[in-house]
């Protein structure tokens, strides 16, 4: 090898170059035309990694052909090269795994970049999908690399697949209001409500006797990308549609009873000289 480059004139440096420095280019413009072609045909991800594999493969193709130029043999530099990609390989194992992993993910599909995921304790935007790891945005601004395999292994939820969600809110109402009335008096706002769809029509159920309220969930299906300011307006014109009807959202709190639903039970003190409150029931009349 140091034989060759030795013999290696300043006309073959120069081809060599030439050549290399043209593949770059022809790469980089095959690379951008592929993705200007495809802006309408194929989603954002497919064409990120189709213009990537062409890239390396056109300027592959005119590196070989630069070293071929200087007199190299690429008979000789393939079998180096399978050498190579073995060593590499059994370093390499969590990366193979990964491009594996990659691969399903693309062929999958389950996300695109603009897409907000949510996995373990992390949200985010998908900003970035490359073969070895995608990259989140969270909403506070900072970089989330998740490697592809632990996207296969895990289970994550895409928040934006689709274009309509649902808000679900839970509202108490005080024991002695009519449920009924405040759950139409809810939904007559919630379709009333700008950013609420007709279909799928909101509805209103109960869903427990809880111990301080009687609680209503309210679901309104609303537009994905005015989901933040459904939930914050749905919320306030709730609680002023309750308070207009005169119909109360109660405070936690724990009432005691002797034996009649109306009569709290009473309570005395019974020294005035002992520091410590002392609380008994008065005898039943």
């Amino acid at each position: 090898m140091p034989e060759i480059i030795a013999t290696i004139g300043i006309a073959e440096w120069f081809r060599a170059g030439l050549l290399v420095s043209i593949g770059f280019i022809v790469a980089k413009l095959a690379s951008r035309f592929f993705r200007s072609v495809t802006e309408k045909k194929l989603s954002t991800h497919h064409r990120l990694l189709g213009s990537m594999l062409i890239f390396y493969i056109l300027f592959l193709i005119f590196f070989l052909s630069g070293l071929k130029q200087l007199g190299f043999s690429m008979s000789v530099l393939l079998g180096a090269a399978g050498v190579l990609s073995v060593a590499v390989g059994f370093a390499s194992q969590t990366s193979a795994s990964n491009l594996i992993s990659g691969l399903f993910l693309i062929a999958e599909k389950p996300f695109e970049i603009g897409d907000v995921l949510k996995l373990d304790e992390y949200t985010g935007e998908v900003i970035s999908i490359d073969l070895i790891s995608i990259k989140l945005r969270t909403f506070d601004n900072v970089m989330i690399r998740v490697p592809n395999e632990t996207l296969i292994k895990t289970t994550f939820t895409n928040l934006s697949r689709f274009p309509i969600r649902r808000v679900d809110l839970v509202i108490g109402i005080a024991y002695n209001e009519d449920i009924e009335q405040a759950r139409q008096l809810l939904l007559k706002m919630a379709s009333d409500h700008q950013r609420a769809l007709e279909h799928p029509e909101p509805f209103c159920i109960v869903t427990q006797f809880n111990a301080s309220s009687v609680d209503l969930q309210l679901s309104v299906w609303v537009l994905r990308t005015e989901l933040k300011d459904a939930k914050s307006e749905l919320l306030i014109a709730s609680k002023n549609a309750l308070d207009e009807a005169g119909i109360e959202i109660p405070y936690p709190h724990t009432s005691l009873y002797i034996g009649k639903h109306t009569q709290p039970l009473p309570i005395v003190m019974v020294n005035d000289n002992v520091q410590s409150d002392v609380i008994t029931q008065e005898p039943d009349k």
